[in-house]
């Protein structure tokens, strides 16, 4: 829904949709996740209806996401091809931090942390799903070395998943004006024009 005529539509409803079932997946294999690592958050799978459900779920959850991410991948991936500016970007970054974005160098529809993100999700999520085949003993028998293997590994990529979707919210909140683009799919043009001022240009035409 554009609530201004002059608003610039970022993400279509279909793709909107898409991050939500992304976001809804991650949250569910986050907690029932944390339940298997540590008994201290063992009391969460009583989310999932105990143990045995969350160790049911926890893995057709993990395909619903990484079906989701695909699409929006073999969507977005072209526009996420990082580039010289986007180094120069990632190493002014300090910058942006310190609110002194006015002087950034021009990006296109994503930014260098932006195209960053993606690609440590993609790398993450593929890597999870192969690991979580290997630890999926229920359709799946595979040599013990290998589940043993395949555990610190799904441990490993699940902390840096945490820990990547963590900088990604605070980062959409932080940055005045972003959360709009997944709640209504637009932006102002004044934002547009502030952070991402290439795309900007290839929008309006101006």
């Amino acid at each position: 829904m554009i609530r201004n005529p002059k608003d610039l539509v970022r993400y279509t409803p279909e793709e909107r949709a898409n991050h939500w079932l992304g976001g809804i997946c991650f949250i569910l294999l986050a907690l029932s996740g944390l339940a298997f690592f540590h008994p201290a958050f063992w009391p969460l799978t009583q989310l999932f209806g105990g143990g045995v459900w969350a160790r049911i779920l926890h893995p057709f959850i993990g395909l619903v996401m990484a079906l989701s991410f695909l699409s929006l991948f073999l969507r977005f991936r072209a526009l996420n091809a990082m580039t010289p500016v986007d180094k120069e970007w990632l190493s002014r970054m300090r910058e942006m931090v310190d609110g002194n974005d006015h002087n950034m160098p021009e990006q296109g529809k994503y930014n260098g942390g932006q195209k960053m993100m993606f690609w440590a999700i993609a790398v993450c999520l593929l890597l999870l799903v192969v690991s979580g085949i290997l630890l999926w003993r229920a359709y799946f028998t595979f040599p013990v070395e290998l589940v043993r293997l395949g555990a610190v590994i799904h441990a490993f990529c699940a902390v840096v998943m945490i820990c990547t979707i963590m900088v990604h919210v605070y980062a959409a909140i932080w940055v005045k004006g972003t959360m709009r683009a997944m709640w209504h799919g637009t932006v102002t043009r004044a934002w547009a024009k502030q952070h991402h001022r290439v795309w900007y240009r290839q929008v309006t035409g101006k």
